[in-house]
């Protein structure tokens, strides 16, 4: 489970015009289509072809917890491609992305100062070369800890530095133990 790509998933998938399938065999056969046949997408399920059809045709209705799971994973992760893609660039055009996160932050800052971590809850609106970054990144497959790395260096330029305003000397930001984390286009 990757937190930071799934907060980043979610948030796009609020801006969708329209609900997933949800019923099995709707979302069984939006793969089909999808996908091109029933083969590809029981090879991707990881279950037989006969079982994809017996779903197309509603002769099974209840998947297993773990089946349900990954059809609708799958569902999402190509519902509305166009509406996705727009949503994306108007993050890192226009709009920005918001970060809500509650988390313990910690920071290296020069001796002298303090730098012990502490819990935080942080609502930050952040500017859209940072939503870019971020989704530049979660499209070349970066993983949880790199989403995390951009998300802190964003932290740090926008709300500890106040873009150069202050915080001068501060080195490094870091999201630890995260308790909450929510984006939003």
């Amino acid at each position: 489970m990757s937190l930071f790509g799934d907060g980043l998933d979610a948030a796009v998938q609020k801006a969708f015009t329209r609900p997933a399938p949800k019923s099995a065999g709707a979302q069984m056969r939006y793969l089909v289509r999808q996908l091109g046949g029933t083969k590809a997408v029981a090879r991707m399920l990881r279950i037989s072809q006969r079982t994809v059809e017996r779903y197309v045709k509603d002769q099974i209705r209840k998947p297993r917890p773990n089946l349900a799971a990954r059809l609708e994973r799958e569902v999402k992760s190509r519902w509305q491609p166009q509406i996705r893609a727009k949503a994306r660039q108007k993050a890192a055009t226009t709009d920005g992305i918001v970060v809500d996160v509650h988390a313990r932050l910690g920071y290296t800052a020069p001796i002298g100062t303090t730098d012990q971590d502490r819990i935080r809850h942080l609502t930050v609106a952040l500017p859209p070369q940072h939503a870019a970054r971020l989704f530049d990144a979660q499209q070349q497959g970066a993983g949880d800890d790199r989403l995390r790395e951009l998300t802190a260096e964003a932290l740090k330029e926008v709300y500890f530095q106040d873009d150069g305003r202050r915080a001068g000397s501060l080195q490094e930001v870091q999201i630890n133990d995260v308790i909450h984390l929510d984006f939003e286009l």
